[in-house]
């Protein structure tokens, strides 16, 4: 249900249900987070296999749950999320295909999202009495503004690759996510992780300049910028 591949510098993390458009149980969610906790490498590469990027949750098992066992696997969900986002190497959802419900949530929760043409996204939980529990109400109105998120999530309609791009949910359309991938990956993978976290810091403003004046200082102290090309 998951399978990893590395080349170079990226580790690639692939959904790989095809014929279920790569939805995921609980097995596969807790296999993607041991994939993304293990991942050595400066950049993680998310993509799914076939025709889909990510369908989800399987609604088969979704409809098996008592309310309990739906609480701990949205929990799981969210887990996962929390690894992606918490990672030390950037991570990149490389959307080639459909990406729905907990495959949006999950794409939310990367650090850099890009789309092939062929990419579309929809929050489409609402038409099923439902809604993406996967950390998706926390990180989409961040990422795209309280009023496009109300939209997606109420109405539950599909956006293609241009609008997503308008709306700031992805940040390129590309014809391959895996040449971005190699592209971030010849970076210093030090310098990756401490924008990365420098990004993330939701701390007050003074606090995050004094933890960038801290980090800038360290990266100094190591970088070797007497043997940089001129």
């Amino acid at each position: 249900m998951i399978r990893t591949a590395a080349d170079g510098g990226v580790r690639r993390v692939i959904f790989d249900r095809p014929e279920r458009r790569n939805a995921l149980t609980r097995d596969g969610l807790a296999t993607l987070r041991t994939a993304v906790e293990d991942a050595t490498e400066p950049v993680v590469l998310l993509t799914g296999a076939g025709s889909a990027f990510c369908a989800g949750a399987d609604l088969d098992v979704v409809a098996e749950l008592d309310e309990e066992e739906a609480a701990d696997f949205a929990r799981l969900g969210q887990s996962v999320g929390n690894a992606l986002a918490e990672s030390e190497s950037v991570v990149v959802a490389g959307v080639d295909g459909p990406a729905r419900g907990g495959g949006v949530e999950l794409a939310l929760a990367c650090d850099l999202r890009v789309a092939t043409p062929n990419a579309s996204f929809a929050e489409t939980g609402v038409k099923l009495g439902l809604f993406g529990a996967w950390g998706g109400t926390v990180r989409l109105p961040g990422i795209v503004g309280q009023g496009e998120a109300m939209d997606l999530a109420l109405s539950g309609r599909t956006v293609d690759a241009e609008e997503a791009l308008r709306m700031g949910l992805v940040s390129r359309i590309v014809d391959d996510p895996a040449a971005v991938a190699s592209e971030l990956a010849e970076s210093d993978h030090d310098a990756l992780t401490v924008l990365k976290e420098r990004l993330r810091d939701d701390a007050p403003t003074e606090d995050q300049e004094r933890r960038e004046a801290e980090a800038f200082a360290t990266l100094v102290g190591h970088a070797a910028l007497g043997e940089r090309d001129e």
